[in-house]
């Protein structure tokens, strides 16, 4: 039986915007190619201090060619991600309330709302907005607002009941134009509502705009907690720098007798936190009037300001405020 020996070797290839890049590809070679051949690729991928150092330098070079070039997104001073590794966390309402707990923290601030969950945008239900976004004469969509915080959402370009049955390239497209052709005129903070996951928006979003500081969410169930560990090795990977993790749905309590039950765990994020070297920006409790006024379009910042749900987000809002570099004038 002949053996195979399994190499990788470097082939120019077309990268975004049209210049040449390399990738990796995999090449079998055995030695039935012969002696030459083997000898040739030996010789290339021997080990030595001078080569590692050179090809690693190439590498350098071939990443930094490959990746687009971060640009502002114009009027907004900075962008704050709220993300999640898995789905049905909490994450989109952890958003919202998140966007108006930062605007009633501090009055004089200005604060946008993005959807860039183009699959299931759920920001125009949960801030009570529809209609679709009128277009400036510098072909600039103008964001929708209410309970002063401007949005923007693929919920205002497509009908209410409409699937959107895209391809990754029509995806990315749409989130390049959610990021640079809205008219944010000027926002102190843009809170992005990320998909689930660690996708191809993700990177998008991550590589085109500079972002102050990212938030993961999770339940402190097991099976989000993996995801939610993915998330956040995600954004270290990319160097968006992770502000903290929020605990959601923590403890429920019921509502007849004042009994606490821990339906998805007890302090799984805060172990998590602690494997990750990150702190718990929040605790919020698993409540139904976080639900019910979510679903209503009434947010439980806006709805119910002195309710403990409430101060939960106002708090939790501090703390990322807290946790940001100092914003430019």
């Amino acid at each position: 039986m002949v053996a195979r020996v399994c190499a990788w070797a470097l082939r120019p290839t077309v990268v975004c915007g049209g210049g040449t890049g390399r990738r990796a590809a995999l090449r079998w070679l055995s030695p039935s190619w012969g002696g030459a051949v083997n000898s040739r690729f030996s010789g290339r991928f021997r080990s030595s201090d001078m080569n590692d150092a050179l090809r690693k330098d190439e590498r350098n070079k071939i990443m930094s060619r490959g990746l687009p070039k971060q640009k502002p997104i114009e009027g907004v001073k900075q962008v704050l991600v709220i993300a999640s590794g898995k789905g049905g966390v909490g994450k989109s309402t952890t958003a919202v309330n998140v966007a108006l707990a930062l605007a009633a923290n501090d009055l004089t601030k200005a604060v946008g709302l993005l959807d860039a969950d183009v699959y299931g945008p759920s920001i125009p239900k949960m801030m009570n907005l529809k209609g679709s976004a009128e277009v400036t004469s510098k072909n600039l969509m103008r964001p929708l607002v209410n309970y002063g915080i401007a949005c923007m959402s693929m919920g205002f370009l497509v009908e209410e009941t409409a699937p959107i049955v895209w391809r990754g390239l029509m995806v990315m497209s749409a989130i390049q134009k959610l990021l640079r052709q809205v008219n944010w005129q000027q926002l102190d903070y843009l809170v992005i509502d990320m998909p689930p996951g660690t996708g191809d928006v993700q990177l998008s979003v991550s590589q085109n705009i500079p972002i102050a500081g990212a938030v993961i969410v999770s339940t402190p169930q097991d099976i989000a907690l993996l995801d939610a560990r993915k998330g956040a090795e995600m954004f270290r990977k990319v160097n968006v720098p992770v502000l903290g993790l929020v605990q959601n749905m923590s403890v429920f309590q019921c509502p007849k007798c004042n009994h606490e039950t821990h339906i998805f765990g007890t302090d799984g994020v805060r172990s998590l936190a602690d494997d990750l070297g990150l702190d718990v920006l929040g605790d919020i409790p698993l409540h139904l009037n976080i639900r019910e006024t979510s679903d209503s379009g009434k947010p439980v910042v806006v709805s119910q300001p002195e309710s403990n749900m409430a101060r939960a987000y106002l708090k939790l809002a501090a703390e990322i405020v807290r946790r940001l570099p100092v914003s430019p004038t």
